[in-house]
């Protein structure tokens, strides 16, 4: 499960639904959180689905106030069965959020049922080395994952003023070159790896491997995921429109 733009039709050998429109139009949003579908295409690719819309309702204040709680770690994300928000599938409520600290965010049905939590604990904090990702499916067990490999962050750091220049040459270049820590998240629970985000050969994307995931809690974490891009500024909720 990955995030992706309308306009973009093919993801490392997979092809998107046929009949959707290339791009959105009459205010459609313009991202989708896609899946494989678990079966090929006619043209042997792997066939692939829209599981949710997202969208980043802003509050009273507009963007400067969402950009300024965001700050502080709060998210606010709806996600919609359809591109012209006429179904809504979950929405995702930042219950405690503060910055520097963890953030707790509730995922709640249609209706406002439980779906489960998500919790971030950010690096450097309360003794932690790597970000920690904790999330709850209601009914079930905990599932923990802690941000990137150790060995991929030693690199990194060894490596740090290289990174510095990368980050240059990205804000002079549009983004182009940007720095990306070491992101590769795997949740377990009792020792089994039940989700894993991995570098999917064009994106990030997210492997269910155990089948009692809800696909909307599941679709609620790659969008979580994907606001706390490490990119510089490329956070899609944190655009300007």
């Amino acid at each position: 499960m990955w995030l992706a733009d309308s306009g973009e039709r093919v993801q490392s050998g997979h092809t998107a639904d046929e009949g959707k429109e290339s791009e959105p139009q009459d205010g459609a949003l313009s991202r989708e959180i896609r899946m494989w579908e678990g079966h090929r295409a006619p043209d042997g690719s792997d066939l692939v689905r829209t599981v949710a819309y997202p969208e980043r309702p802003l509050p009273p204040g507009g963007l400067d106030a969402y950009q300024k709680a965001r700050k502080q770690g709060s998210r606010s994300i709806v996600l919609w069965a359809d591109p012209h928000r006429e179904g809504k599938l979950a929405t995702v409520v930042t219950r405690t959020a503060s910055k520097g600290r963890p953030a707790t965010y509730d995922v709640v049905d249609e209706s406002g049922a439980p779906l489960g939590s998500i919790v971030r604990e950010p690096a450097a904090r309360g003794g932690r080395v790597r970000t920690r990702w904790t999330v709850q499916q209601t009914g079930h067990p905990v599932a923990v994952g802690l941000k990137g490999h150790p060995f991929w962050w030693v690199v990194w750091w060894l490596i740090w003023p290289v990174q510095l220049a990368l980050a240059f040459l990205s804000v002079l270049g549009g983004g182009g070159a940007a720095a990306r820590t070491p992101r590769r998240t795997k949740w377990r629970i009792d020792g089994e790896t039940v989700l894993d985000w991995h570098d999917g050969g064009y994106e990030f994307q997210l492997s269910l491997l155990a089948d009692w995931w809800d696909e909307r809690l599941v679709a609620a974490l790659v969008a979580l995921e994907e606001s706390h891009e490490s990119r510089l500024g490329d956070a899609w909720d944190n655009a300007s429109h």
